[in-house]
């Protein structure tokens, strides 16, 4: 899994000029889910996005996380995050498809909500054309990969 998490003042999703979801201070968090990835990818990203330290205590920069601080957190499922290029044309085969990565994506969903509060937890509209919107605070970006399984890790059906 691959998670692009930018520090914001304020975000928000829309879908054909609705409001879907909206926060405060926190993280947008533009998740993207590849073909191989597992259970163990939700916990790993889970475990980092809230013990991420990118705030501010006291002036002193790269102290604090999302969580000490009560802020909120605006996740968007995002599969273009898994692509490769073909000449000039992208190629998203390698991530999850339709509705694999919906369950796996709502799965990371419910892991935060249970990890975290869950009103403070906010997302877009899986497979929806949605519209973004975003104002940095920094700007701070910070780009999360799962790490790969170890050979030995990897289940092998024979």
């Amino acid at each position: 899994m691959r998670a692009v998490i930018q520090r914001v003042r304020a975000a928000k999703v829309t879908v054909l000029d609705d409001l879907v979801s909206n926060i405060g201070p926190g993280l947008c968090v533009l998740v993207g889910i590849k073909s191989s990835d597992t259970l163990t990818d939700v916990e790993y990203l889970v475990r980092k996005i809230l013990a991420l330290r990118l705030f501010e205590n006291e002036g002193k920069r790269w102290q604090m996380s999302v969580k000490d601080l009560q802020l909120e957190v605006l996740c968007v499922s995002q599969f273009t995050l898994y692509h490769l290029l073909k000449g000039n044309k992208p190629d998203f085969s390698a991530a999850m498809k339709g509705d694999d990565a919906e369950q796996l994506y709502n799965h990371f969903l419910n892991r935060l909500r249970q990890s975290y509060d869950s009103s403070k937890i906010q997302d877009g509209k899986f497979g929806a054309y949605m519209q973004v919107h975003i104002e940095n605070d920094g700007p701070v970006t910070i780009e999360l990969e799962s790490p790969q399984p170890k050979q030995s890790e990897e289940c092998v059906d024979k």
